[in-house]
């Protein structure tokens, strides 16, 4: 089946640079996604967008050329609850990779097991209303009632104008809860604003929530340009992030968010991204948390020592 990509969003990023920064041994890419092949794993009919191929063969090709031992594979909208390709990736990985479904409520009990057997650890929540259709929430409550006691996660994507409303429902949630890029703040409001300081307290108030600290290239107004001959691209982005890892240090993730679907204006080389990190973990000790032991604890605690 052939699928002709959404015009005018970019693919992504070939040959990316070899990073500055040294990853820590055991580091996880703790958000990617696999696009895919459409003539293998057909795009869902009721996607908002249709996305270039990436293979699972092209993720974990990038894995290794940036330093990473692991990633936390998340299905992606243009999928929509067909896990096939996700699980796919997973099982191919030599237990390298864990994964975050989309499941509808019609899902049985024993679909969800041969999920968790395959890698699955997490079901994502998406509320980002120009990529998704809204799913009533008592459909997902009762979702993540049955996924709790697989001991898994939910993953909730949302814009940061829309928090307020709907804060009584994620602090209702009987999981952890991992918040995608922050909850998108807008980076040109200051850190100390009222927008950012509501989803700090929302942390702050809810000790179950995570946040990913990712995807500065989305969030960014100053672009990917370094300055000073530094490679230290999306600055904008820095005290946002930096802010979220100092006050949080156990309760953060970060990723890649490769191959960086629905974007217009540049595509992200992914060494680069990896050069922000330092920046926003500056000490080994934060780094360490940030990129090892917290996935490690969410994503593969049968393997993290007491």
């Amino acid at each position: 089946m052939q699928f002709q990509k959404t015009p005018g969003w970019l693919d992504w990023y070939q040959g990316p640079s070899k990073p500055g920064f040294t990853l820590p041994a055991g580091a996880v890419d703790a958000h990617c996604h696999v696009f895919g092949p459409g003539e293998e794993f057909p795009y869902a009919p009721e996607r908002k967008y249709t996305p270039c191929d990436a293979s699972k063969h092209q993720l974990f090709a990038l894995r290794d050329q940036l330093g990473f031992e692991r990633n936390v594979i998340v299905q992606a909208t243009c999928h929509g609850a067909d896990n096939r390709a996700l699980l796919d990736a997973l099982r191919y990985s030599d237990g390298k990779a864990r994964g975050v479904a989309t499941v509808r409520r019609d899902i049985s009990d024993e679909q969800l097991q041969a999920m968790h057997a395959d890698g699955v650890r997490g079901v994502r929540f998406n509320f980002v209303k120009r990529l998704v259709d809204f799913t009533p929430k008592d459909e997902l409550m009762e979702i993540a009632g049955r996924i709790a006691r697989l001991g898994w996660h939910v993953v909730i994507y949302f814009e940061a104008v829309d928090l307020p409303e709907l804060w009584d429902f994620f602090s209702g949630l009987p999981t952890t809860v991992v918040v995608d890029h922050m909850g998108r703040p807008d980076v040109s409001k200051p850190v100390d604003g009222p927008e950012f300081a509501l989803f700090l307290k929302f942390m702050r108030d809810n000790p179950n929530v995570w946040s990913k600290v990712s995807c500065p290239e989305r969030l960014s107004l100053s672009g990917p340009r370094a300055l000073d001959g530094e490679r230290a691209a999306y600055r904008d982005v820095v005290p946002f992030a930096r802010r979220v890892v100092e006050e949080f240090p156990d309760r953060v993730l970060w990723g890649t968010d490769w191959p960086h679907p629905n974007l217009k204006d540049h595509m992200p080389d992914d060494g680069l991204l990896v050069d922000f990190i330092p920046h926003i973990a500056p000490t080994p000790a934060l780094q360490q948390k940030l990129l090892v032991d917290n996935p490690l604890r969410l994503y593969w605690p049968e393997q993290v020592k007491d």
